[in-house]
């Protein structure tokens, strides 16, 4: 397999892109609904961030000569409609585990050393992340 051409990047940055907004509005209003001070501490983190990779992926996307999407990933939709906390961080984790895997298969072919650089964090942190949420989860059952 061969390096990612510019538009085959783009198109990937701009689904990141719409998936990391649709997690960051995920956790923002998970944030505003917890009753569980440890619950809410983690979301305010993921948060965090996916903020922050939003705005990496946004500045790759210019700096690749696009505007970013505006758009925001149907995810959000999907979690907002789970309301047990719970269920709704476990379905939030399945999809940093799609982030992941789209990160993994993406990262290898990109041939620009400061995006591969932005993505290997980004992937390294969202690991980091499922593992905290999935510490949350085991502790809570």
């Amino acid at each position: 397999m061969g390096f990612a051409g510019r538009e085959e990047i783009l198109a990937a940055l701009h689904e990141l892109l719409e998936a990391e907004r649709a997690g960051a509005r995920v956790a923002l209003a998970s944030t505003k609904s917890a009753n569980d001070p440890d619950y809410a501490e983690l979301m305010r983190s993921v948060r965090a961030d996916e903020a922050r990779w939003c705005a990496m992926l946004s500045r790759q996307i210019r700096r690749l000569g696009a505007a970013p999407s505006r758009k925001t990933g149907a995810f959000y939709k999907k979690a907002l409609a789970i309301p047990d906390p719970l269920e709704r961080l476990a379905f939030l984790n399945r999809g940093q585990a799609w982030v992941v895997r789209k990160l993994e298969s993406l990262t290898p072919r990109v041939r620009d050393e400061a995006l591969h650089a932005d993505l290997r964090e980004m992937l390294e942190s969202h690991r980091v992340n499922i593992d905290r949420a999935a510490a949350h989860l085991e502790a809570e059952h």
